[in-house]
């Protein structure tokens, strides 16, 4: 697409697009979110019945305004009844969702209420200050063949990301996605003025 047709964001667009009345049913959105470039959303369809039901419709978006060809969004759309990958919907979105026997769906729901409690448990974690020292429950292997549990947390002077220093080698090191990791932090020892000067 070459625009958003007036939209101010790929959420606004995509909210009143999956907003609409047909003859036969109509289909509103109750509660919607990206994260990241994904749309999540919780979208109420009622028949001319009176049957309702709300369900979870899951957007892959790209949105790039400066795009050399002037197609500048485009997205994916499916329902959480084809069991996407994507399982990070907010709670707000999966509050709103009325019983499914799709097994794809329950499977879904499951994934994204298990990926909101490892996010809750991750921010819990304590955040690993510079002069501390961080062990990890589980070994990591260096390209040396050797394993690492024990690092020296070092400030990191281009980001908030800390950096790790190997205590044997003294080599630098980043730690991708650390905190998905289990491990406990050791504060460094303070030692009194009048001890350190003997």
């Amino acid at each position: 697409m070459r625009d958003m047709g007036g939209y101010a964001s790929p959420r606004s667009y995509l909210d009143n697009q999956f907003s609409y009345t047909r003859d036969d049913h109509r289909l509103t959105v109750l509660a919607s979110s990206m994260v990241g470039s994904t749309y999540y959303a919780a979208c109420e369809r009622v028949e001319s019945n009176g049957d309702r039901q709300v369900f979870a419709v899951v957007c892959l978006t790209k949105h790039n305004p400066r795009a050399a060809d002037g197609h500048s969004f485009g997205y994916k759309d499916m329902t959480e009844h084809m069991g996407p990958c994507e399982s990070d919907c907010p709670a707000a979105v999966l509050d709103e969702l009325t019983d499914t026997d799709s097994e794809y769906a329950v499977a879904w729901r499951a994934r994204c209420r298990a990926n909101l409690v490892r996010r809750k448990l991750e921010r819990a974690k304590p955040n690993p200050r510079p002069g501390q020292t961080i062990i990890f429950d589980e070994p990591m292997r260096f390209s040396d063949g050797t394993d690492r549990t024990r690092f020296e947390v070092v400030a990191n002077p281009s980001g908030k990301t800390p950096l790790f220093r190997d205590p044997e080698s003294r080599a630098i090191c980043r730690i991708p996605a650390f905190r998905k990791r289990s491990y406990r932090i050791v504060n460094a020892a303070i030692v009194p003025k009048d001890a350190a000067n003997g």
